[in-house]
């Protein structure tokens, strides 16, 4: 769903959800997403002036594209029906599948026919071929994008499901122990840090399919299983949401989307953390697309995952990702400023322990002795002489050194 402002429909705020597999659930579905929408766009650009409506579902098996956009038009006509409740009409409602589109909403067959209209071929329309030369890259369709994110099949599963059970046994342990947890999370920090550098330098492959291919195989079951074991714990994985934008961008991307793949069998919960950082660089660089479908998936593995919910919501409203940059990069600082205090800090009681005369050295324990023996006299000088009265000092009155 997209809102439309002005009249020359300047688009607004988006909305992407998985169409509910049950139809009963349509009508609660469809009034609670026209409400977000308008109220989204109400926040940042004021009320809508109508939407565009998309329904985008590949045909299951012995199903036609023209199967789904049947199956599909009542969820299309209770959509219109939300939005025209709120005074926001729907200008176009389209049914995508097979690689042919429908509209709901046109009823006329010399531009609209029964059996739908060609979508055009990637790479061949002037926009794309004007975006090729820009060096803008083509994402894929959804099925695409969904199939990069998905867990390994087997019997690369099971092998890797195998290290998830080792690293488990292992790290939670010490992660619910607390007295460890500070350990393990460096510890994944560091794995991730030397995955991230062999990812940086691996030559680019033009074929996606051909790069996550590659990906897998610059990855052990066992460094993977660690950092997603140790990517469950939320410091670890706000520090590494820290790998966002410059050159560490297109490669934590590919990093996040290949652990993903990792988390198989009964890990697949696990897949939160890194599709969410995957989600995160992807709209840090500007892909809402892929952003967008990374998180939807995380929130299929987790619905209560806050990190993927916030996100979401974010990225759908339109909200500009650079918020949640520049706070990183301020951690990052503060971070990197304490650790540079402590080495110091460390530095200088090392070489004042080292130094002649130190705490550490003779001279000191003399010192020490000395004023031992000082006070020692100095305490036998303020002893009362034997038979004499103890002068007891008046209230209100105090003397100069009790002042002082």
């Amino acid at each position: 769903m997209i809102a439309l402002h002005g009249p020359r429909g300047r688009f607004g705020g988006r909305l992407r959800l998985g169409i509910p597999r049950a139809s009963e659930e349509w009508p609660e579905v469809c009034d609670q997403l026209a409400q977000c929408l308008v109220a989204g766009s109400e926040r940042r650009a004021g009320r809508p002036d109508g939407t565009v409506l998309f329904l985008c579902q590949e045909p299951a098996e012995g199903e036609s594209g023209q199967d789904v956009m049947e199956r599909l038009r009542p969820l299309a006509q209770r959509l219109r029906t939300a939005c025209g409740g709120l005074e926001v009409p729907v200008f176009e409602a389209l049914c995508i599948s097979d690689g042919r589109f429908w509209s709901y909403v046109c009823p006329d067959r010399r531009c609209c026919p029964p059996e739908g209209v060609p979508l055009t071929l990637p790479g061949t329309s002037v926009m794309a071929a004007a975006a090729t030369y820009a060096g803008i890259h083509v994402r894929g369709s959804l099925r695409e994008m969904e199939a990069r994110l998905a867990p390994l099949a087997p019997p690369r599963a099971e092998e890797q499901e195998r290290a998830l059970d080792a690293a488990g046994g292992e790290l939670v342990p010490r992660i619910l122990g607390g007295a460890d947890c500070a350990t393990v999370r460096e510890e994944t920090l560091v794995l991730l840090g030397g995955m991230l550098a062999r990812f940086r330098s691996a030559p680019p492959i033009a074929d996606p399919v051909a790069t996550d291919v590659r990906d897998d195989g610059m990855i052990g079951d066992e460094e993977a299983a660690a950092v997603i074991i140790g990517l469950q714990d939320r410091l670890a994985r706000d520090r590494a949401a820290q790998w966002m934008e410059g050159p560490d961008a297109e490669a934590a991307l590919r990093l996040w989307r290949a652990l993903a793949r990792r988390c198989v069998g009964s890990y697949a919960e696990h897949a939160a953390a890194p599709l969410t950082l995957a989600g995160w660089v992807a709209w840090s660089v500007g892909d809402e697309p892929a952003a967008r479908v990374a998180l939807g998936r995380a929130l299929c593995a987790d619905p209560e995952y806050l990190f993927a919910r916030l996100l979401h919501q974010a990225c759908n409203e339109g909200l500009d990702p650079e918020l949640l940059r520049r706070s990183l990069r301020q951690e990052r600082a503060d971070r990197a400023l304490q650790t540079a205090v402590r080495g110091e800090l460390e530095r200088l009681g090392a070489a004042a322990a080292a130094a002649p005369g130190g705490s550490g050295g003779s001279g000191g324990s003399d010192r020490q002795r000395g004023g031992r023996a000082k006070s020692s006299g100095a305490q036998g000088a303020r002893r009362r002489p034997p038979g004499r009265t103890r002068m007891r000092r008046r209230p209100g009155h105090r003397g100069a050194r009790s002042r002082h």
